[in-house]
């Protein structure tokens, strides 16, 4: 005997909303998954979880929107094109390829306000470290052999409200650090939003009531390391919502 497996929906009746968001099926509605990492955070030292040690995310490189410049750092790299994911100076999202062509000074044709995802287009990784600047500052890095940024920031773009329902981070054995959610809507600083304890294990903290984040807001999470050199990572789950869609 087989079975053929149809969705509920196809028999006229109802999914969890989660699936139907999923699906498409919400108008005005979207989901969102961001993680981070930081490779190795020193002992007693702070810093965003994106791909460079030891760093806050340097946000005033954005002070004013333009173009990026790429970097690579292997020959093997040459011509390899990578996939650059922000916001425009609108703050609309934008997508935008750029080949490698040359060791550095490969330029976007856009101007970004914002950048939180870059990847390696292709079958193959990055041999070595692709780097990603504006006006000089390093803003998003694709470190050798991982092809893609993990970068616990993000912007929520224009026309859109975040709701936050849920956020993880962890820790490696033997380590332990402070975590801080922190966030900063247009013409405010960076706030904790939450906070927590970490140590050798998982954090996980799924909201009563989802944190409303509106358009044009700045996430950024941060870990403070207290013991042994540590890899911290992030997760955070969002739901953006059209301003002035369907309800």
């Amino acid at each position: 005997m087989t079975y053929e497996i149809r969705s509920i929906s196809q028999l006229g009746g109802s999914e969890p909303f989660e699936l139907q968001l999923s699906r498409g099926q919400i108008p005005g509605h979207s989901f969102r998954h961001v993680v981070g990492e930081v490779p190795s955070m020193s002992n007693n030292q702070s810093g965003s979880l994106w791909d460079v040690n030891d760093t806050l995310y340097p946000w005033s490189a954005f002070d004013t929107p333009g173009t990026l410049s790429i970097a690579r750092a292997s020959t093997e790299d040459a011509d390899k094109n990578v996939i650059i994911n922000g916001l425009d100076v609108l703050f609309n999202e934008i997508t935008e390829t750029v080949s490698l062509t040359a060791a550095s000074g490969n330029t976007t044709t856009n101007s970004f306000a914002r950048v939180y995802t870059a990847r390696m287009n292709g079958l193959s990784e990055n041999v070595g470290d692709v780097t990603i600047t504006r006006g000089g500052t390093t803003v998003a890095r694709i470190n050798a052999g991982v092809g893609q940024t993990i970068m616990g920031v993000y912007t929520v773009p224009a026309g859109y409200t975040a709701y936050l329902t849920q956020g993880v981070m962890t820790i490696q054995n033997t380590a332990d650090a402070t975590g801080k959610f922190y966030y900063r809507v247009p013409g405010d600083r960076f706030i904790i939003g939450h906070l927590f304890e970490v140590a050798s294990s998982e954090y996980l903290y799924s909201f009563t009531c989802p944190l409303r984040l509106p358009e044009r807001t700045d996430i950024d999470v941060r870990a403070s390391v207290r013991t042994n050199n540590a890899k911290v990572t992030s997760a955070f789950d969002m739901i953006l919502i059209k301003n002035g869609g369907p309800l």
